[in-house]
């Protein structure tokens, strides 16, 4: 049984069901309120599937008009709202209550406006990730952020989230390449903030809402900035017997002044899985980087030159240039299929921490210790360029003590992630699989100051009000409105 807990639904809420499913079937189409209990099982969790609460409904509207008439709705009648985008979130970040209602973004699935000239594209927040990039790509453009899951994740939750991907080393995070929202606040108000400029003027409040884990307001609309294709771009294999080496090979790269696209790394039982799922030609070897470039072919051959010469310094175990595009598909499909190979195999939990790059190295070192002290076997996997590491904690969720012992290793984890001089998340999120660790990166103070900004936008606590910050700091605020 896990240890992580949820508040205690408010009974009044769940004694109204009836009437406030009535008050948002009013306002909204007749096919957006999910209200029957075996139909809003489908929405009891999200890719952290160890905890599981069917909510009290759920809504699915298809326009900025609709979400904020459900929102008016909830606000009238005191009713908790959990937004989610494609439920892909592995820190139970859209994870309801028993009193909640869930706003979905699915629906909300139009290109609203493309721009070549300014490089953007205006998207409801239900398009997924890929999608975006499928849009412009026939005419020369893509979008940036390229997390794991994004074919099925949404840009409501990229957002949410500040999600990032193999490439961000480069290109950034979801915050470096969101140039405006429309969103809708708790009482039904439509806001919009930013615009199609790289810069807006005044406060930066788009930079509050990226990353605010839909506790501050729920995006309907994104501005996304879009970017010519490269003329090219080709990765390198390269095998280590050891991961504080591979660790060490990340860092010289980044010393070099060389910026490649995207360095990823791979541990032995990760590789090991990987490679019998997608048959990707990956060596075995203790760690593996995928360092990728791009540019012309003659900076693709500088950058790869100046690469494999730092990599040969170290000796690699082996070293492989990608030679046609074939080959570099490949690559990157095994890197991509990681988590889900890994799943066909065992119950993992995901985790999600990042460490400074000079850390890498006895930041790895510390985690097989911590492996054999918890004994549960961990497979590492993550983007090593920005120090954003995913270790996937294996584990049998049908044998009694394994998730709690998998919570306890995983909480290690990220407090060495913060001993270190990292934090707790770089693109997961808290949710619920942190809320309870961020005493551990924050002072009492630094909470309180979090608290009040989530106080002006949402002054009833009824948006995702259950994550991110431990409940019993959280407590008086949320049950104040009760």
């Amino acid at each position: 049984m896990s240890t992580i807990s949820m508040p205690k639904p408010d009974q009044s809420v769940l004694d109204r069901k009836a009437i406030i499913v009535d008050a948002l079937s009013s306002v909204l189409p007749v096919d957006s309120v999910i209200s029957d209990e075996r139909e809003t099982h489908a929405y009891e969790c999200d890719a952290l599937t160890a905890y599981r609460c069917p909510p009290l409904a759920v809504v699915l509207p298809s326009t900025t008009e609709e979400v904020a008439a459900a929102m008016r709705i909830c606000h009238q009648m005191g009713v908790p709202v959990v937004p989610r985008g494609a439920g892909t979130s592995l820190a139970g970040g859209s994870l309801p209550t028993a009193d909640s209602v869930i706003l979905g973004t699915a629906r909300l699935k139009d290109v609203v406006e493309v721009d070549y000239d300014n490089r953007f594209i205006r998207v409801q927040t239900g398009v997924t990730n890929l999608s975006v990039t499928g849009h412009v790509e026939d005419d020369g453009f893509f979008y940036a952020p390229d997390p794991s899951s994004q074919l099925a994740c949404a840009i409501a939750g990229n957002i949410a989230m500040n999600s990032g991907g193999a490439h961000c080393l480069k290109y950034g995070v979801t915050t470096n390449n969101l140039l405006g929202v429309k969103m809708v606040m708790t009482d039904g108000e439509v806001v919009e903030l930013g615009g199609v400029a790289m810069d807006a003027p005044g406060l930066d409040l788009l930079g509050l809402i990226c990353g605010s884990e839909g506790q501050l307001a729920i995006v309907t609309e994104a501005t996304l900035r879009i970017l010519p294709k490269p003329e090219g771009a080709r990765p390198v294999m390269i095998g280590f017997d050891s991961a504080e080496v591979a660790g060490e090979c990340v860092g010289n790269i980044i010393r070099s002044g060389v910026l490649p696209v995207a360095i990823e790394y791979m541990d032995r039982p990760c590789i090991r899985v990987v490679e019998n799922f997608a048959k990707a030609g990956y060596p075995m070897c203790e760690a593996l980087l995928i360092v990728e470039v791009e540019g012309s072919e003659a900076e693709i051959e500088d950058q790869l030159d100046r690469i494999v010469k730092i990599a040969e310094a170290l000796d690699p175990v082996e070293l492989r240039v990608s030679e046609s595009l074939e080959e570099s598909a490949l690559i990157w499909k095994g890197r991509k299929s990681a988590f889900g190979a890994m799943g066909q195999i065992n119950d993992y939990m995901c985790l999600d921490g990042t460490v400074p790059i000079s850390a890498l190295p006895f930041t790895l070192k510390r985690i097989g210790e911590l492996s054999q002290e918890h004994g549960l076997e961990v497979a590492n996997v993550f983007h090593a360029g920005d120090g954003n590491m995913h270790p996937l904690i294996l584990f049998d969720a049908n044998r009694p003590g394994d998730l709690e012992r998998t919570e306890a290793f995983g909480a290690d984890i990220l407090r060495l992630c913060v001993e270190v001089g990292g934090c707790l998340t770089g693109e997961h999120g808290v949710g619920i699989e942190k809320r309870d660790l961020m005493l551990e990166q924050f002072t009492a103070d630094d909470l309180e100051c979090q608290m009040q900004v989530k106080d002006v936008f949402d002054p009833d606590w009824l948006l995702n009000a259950a994550k991110v910050f431990p409940l019993e700091v959280s407590e008086a605020r949320r049950q104040r409105v009760n």
